[in-house]
This record gives C-alpha cells, structure tokens and sequence, in this order.
C-alpha cells in the first residue's frame, strides 16, 4: 500500500483538509472501502467537503447502522440524547411518529430499542423518504412521503405514545454560519427553521395534542438559547413541557406531555 493509502497517509490527507477527528475518519474509510481504487476515491471525496456519512454511505447512530444517501440530512450524534429518551418513555408495543425523519435513524432505533413498537415515519424529501424506507422498512416500520402529519394514517390520531419530531431549527439567518458539510450538501428545508428557527416546531406543536394518546409525549430537538421559547408554544397548545439537556451530548431537547 502507497504512503497516500496507508493508515498515517490517510490521516494526514485528512487532517491537512481540515478534518477534525481525521483519525477516526480514516478508520471508518479504511473499513469500508473494498480496495485501494475506492479508498482513493472517498479520500478525495472527503477532502473535498463532502459529509464523510455520505462518501461511505452510513451513519453509525446509537449503535445502529444507518444508511445515509448523498443529499439526505445527517442524523447527528447529539440526537442520540432525544431518541434515548424516547426509547426510556415508550411502554412496550407503543405507538410512535418520527415526524421530519430524514434517514429514518431515529425511528429505526425506536423500533429496534422499544419492545412490540408500532413505528410510522414521515418526511417531505423525496429522497430522504427512500434512505428511510431501506432503513425502517426491514425492521417493521412504515415510512410516508409528505408535510408533517398529512401522510400519516388517520387511525393514528390519539393513539401515539411517543412522538419524536427532529424539525429544523436554525434560524433562516444563521443557515449561511453553518459548516459547509451541512449548508452545501444536505437539504435546506431540514435545516432552515424560520426567522427565529421555530416555525416548523409551531406547526409540529398545531397539531401534535390530536395526534397523541392521554400521556403520550412529544420530544423536540432544540438550541438551549430557543428552549425556552419552545417550551412557550408547546405550553399554549395545552402539552406541559419540561427541558432536558446534557452537557456530555451538547444536546437540549423539550419533552411535552399530554395531560
């Protein structure tokens, strides 16, 4: 193997692109790449700015291994924090939604970590639509294109136990401050959250009180400065929220119930 293909070469190939964890990349290139020509390929493809989820072609998301299409939103780590949560308040055989699913990650790792759950997902993204069917369909889920609730069955209403809803929130000003991997490969309708990066969570908050059983509860990913913001809207639609952070995930995150 050439010093460019080796393990040191491709870390310092990395490292000199401005990739942070570049050790950690080049493990996860190295593992998946099938020969010396592909390896090459993705070293490129990675030191150009691609997202490195997209240049292998998964994501590994609370232990699972989720497929991740070029032009589909990244399921970030931090959301490891709110889809554990939602595993801890789902009963078995629950029902749950995971609204704005991207990937899917979050309702394959509900479906995976919640015994006997019945798990439906929805996204607007035709092509993020297709990465979830392949990695929630397989595991016993269902999977709808369309805004929000629209595409979910209607025999749904009432009945879910647990709804987890990822919407954007970077505030449509803010969308230009973010890391190129985000603003120039993922979708900006997954990114864009508004004027004040709550609005899709307004719409989420609308409707979510129908969708939900006596007690369900809906968890949101938020920034800590809009938490309390959030906690606001979903408190006048009648859910009593409560904010959840953790330092270690650098993740805030808003639980409301349903009383």
């Amino acid at each position: 193997m050439s010093d460019a293909g080796s393990r040191a070469g491709v870390v310092e190939r990395l490292r000199a692109a401005g990739c942070v964890f570049a050790e950690e990349e080049a493990e996860m290139l190295l593992s998946t790449a099938t020969g010396p020509a592909e390896l090459e390929l993705m070293v490129e493809r990675r030191s150009s700015g691609l997202p490195l989820e997209h240049v292998v072609g998964w994501a590994d998301f609370a232990g699972l291994r989720i497929e991740v299409d070029a032009g589909v939103f990244v399921p970030r780590r931090r959301t490891e924090f709110l889809v554990g949560h939602a595993v801890e308040l789902a009963p078995p055989g629950a029902v749950c939604v995971d609204l704005c699913c991207g990937s899917g990650a979050a309702a394959a790792v509900l479906l995976a970590g919640v015994e006997g759950a019945e798990v439906h997902a929805s996204d607007i993204e035709p092509a993020a639509v297709h990465c979830a069917r392949r990695n929630v369909e397989p595991r016993g889920g269902r999977v709808y294109e369309g805004d929000l609730f629209a595409p979910l069955p209607s025999g749904l209403r009432g009945r879910v136990a647990v709804m987890v809803a990822n919407v954007p929130y970077v505030p449509t000003g803010e969308v230009e401050l973010l890391p190129p991997e985000a603003r120039d490969h993922e979708p900006l309708v997954t990114l864009d959250g508004g004027a004040d990066g709550l609005a899709v969570l307004r719409r989420v908050a609308a409707e979510a009180p129908e969708w939900l059983a006596p007690g369900g509860h809906l968890l949101m990913e938020t920034s800590e400065r809009q938490a309390e913001a959030a906690a606001a809207v979903l408190s006048a639609t009648g859910l009593a929220p409560r904010v959840v952070t953790s330092e270690e995930w650098w993740a805030t995150v808003v639980v409301a119930t349903r009383p």
